[in-house]
Order: C-alpha cells, then sequence, then structure tokens
C-alpha cells in the first residue's frame, strides 16, 4: 500500500483554536507560545499557570533519559527536542521532533510516569515546566487540556509510524528533506542550527553519507551549508526533494496546531 494512501484521521484535519501568541502569559509575565497551553479554556490555564517554571533550553539540554522517572513536564515555546532511542551499542536514531506544537513527559497524561525515550533539546530555546505530581492532580478538573494531549500523542504516534516507514523504504536525500522539512515546522525560521554530526546521529546514518546528501540537496538551491548550520533557501524546492512522506505529515500538523 502506497504510504500516500494512508488515511488521515478527521482530528488529524481538524485544526485547533487557540488563544493568539503573546496573549497569554506565565507567572513572570512572559509571552506564552505553546500551542497546547495557548488552546485551553483560561479558567484550565489559570490552574497550570501558578504552577508553570520558565526555563531556559540550551543545546543537548536532557529533560528525561528513555527509563527514567519522570519528574516533569515540558511545554515548548521556542526551540525543538528530539525523542531518541540509544541501543546497547550507544548508537542512536530519532524517533520523534517535539517544538512549540506539544509536550514532553506525555506518558503523564495517561497516568505513567516512566519515561519511553531519550528526550534531549537541539536546537536551544525555552519553555515552561510543571512538576508531575502537579499535573497528574490537575489533570482530572481539566478536561480540555487531557483531550488536548490525547490528541497530541495520537497525532504524534502517527507521525512517528510515518517516519519508521520513512526511514525504512526512503533514500537518505529525501528522508533529509523531510527532517528538514519538519524541523523548519516547529522553530519558524529559515535558518537551523545543525551539524552533520547530529544529522547522521538522528537520522541513523554516518556522517559521510549526510555530507553527501547535504551537498546534493545544496546543488538543487534548496538549501545552503554554513558551520553548525544549515539555511533553507528554497522551501518549495525542498518538499520536491522530499519524499511522499511528508505530504503524509503535513496532514497531522492541524491537528498538531501547525501550520
Amino acid at each position: 500500500m502506497a504510504l500516500s494512501n494512508m488515511a488521515t484521521p478527521r482530528a488529524a484535519q481538524e485544526k485547533l483554536t487557540a488563544v493568539m501568541p503573546g496573549m497569554r502569559t506565565d507567572f513572570t509575565g512572559k509571552a506564552v507560545r505553546n500551542v497546547i497551553l495557548l488552546s485551553v479554556p483560561d479558567h484550565e490555564y489559570d490552574l497550570l499557570r501558578p504552577n508553570l517554571e520558565l526555563m531556559s533550553l540550551p543545546h543537548h539540554f536532557v529533560m528525561h533519559q528513555r527509563g527514567e522517572k519522570l519528574d516533569f513536564a515540558y511545554f515548548l515555546n521556542e526551540g525543538m527536542a528530539s525523542l531518541v532511542v540509544a541501543s546497547q551499542d550507544e548508537r542512536s536514531v530519532e524517533v520523534g521532533v517535539v517544538g512549540r506544537e506539544g509536550m514532553m513527559g506525555t506518558p503523564l497524561a495517561a497516568g505513567l510516569n516512566r519515561a519511553p525515550y531519550r528526550a534531549i533539546m537541539q536546537i536551544p530555546g525555552s519553555g515552561l515546566r510543571i512538576h508531575a505530581s502537579v499535573l497528574e492532580t490537575i489533570l482530572p478538573a481539566a478536561p480540555n487540556l487531557q483531550q488536548r494531549l490525547s490528541r497530541y500523542v495520537l497525532m504524534q504516534g502517527l507521525q512517528m509510524a510515518q517516519v519508521a516507514a520513512c526511514n525504512r523504504l526512503h533514500e537518505l536525500e529525501q528522508r533529509m528533506a523531510r527532517w528538514l522539512l519538519m524541523c523548519q515546522d516547529r522553530v519558524d525560521s529559515e535558518v537551523l542550527t545543525l551539524t552533520h554530526d547530529f544529522l547522521a546521529q538522528m537520522l541513523g546514518s554516518g556522517r559521510p553519507s549526510v555530507t553527501l546528501a547535504c551537498g546534493m540537496l545544496e546543488r538543487t538551491g534548496a538549501i545552503e551549508n554554513l558551520r553548525g548550520t544549515i539555511r533553507v533557501l528554497n522551501r518549495k524546492g525542498l518538499e520536491d526533494a522530499a519524499c511522499e512522506c511528508y505530504d503524509v505529515i503535513q496532514h497531522f500538523n492541524g491537528g498538531l496546531g501547525l501550520k
């Protein structure tokens, strides 16, 4: 069955209704940009607000390790985190990305308290964290938040399934184009702070192969390789270089509150 024929649930096609970024603040008065926090009613956000701690999230900041007890949930305002699975021989591959559309610590929404993946910041930013026990206490009194988190977990799972198929079936250049597009969807910038070593780790490939694929995309005019960064010059060209998986993933973006 063609990947592009994958059925898209109705929930994935419905856009979230949210307060505009900047119209809701945390307890320090800083603007909130996280889609989930902007999507819940005022009375539910008022339950969360006194318990949200603003955090600077630098490059390689680890929010939790696989198998660890989840002490906090994190709602990103800016930046992007990777969800990573590592093998015993220390090889690793990325299974998902999280930006301002989501939350790290999603098992807490289902009453679970162990992390299934390593969560690490790959593009620095900021976010709001809340203690796991506090979130678990608030959720029964916040049905809209519970629904938003359940929707997010479903959409994230569907994207992970598509990415798993993509990693198995498609060429590195196509997969890289798809990954760069997913990254740009979350950070709203044409400049992505990424090294070839990092891309190799996230895509489960070798650095020489990644450098070759980056060079191929650069020759098409889609991107520009700079030291430690990649600049997206032609998004349409990058979309053309990506496999059909990105078209499928785009159907889920509305359900995640992304463009």
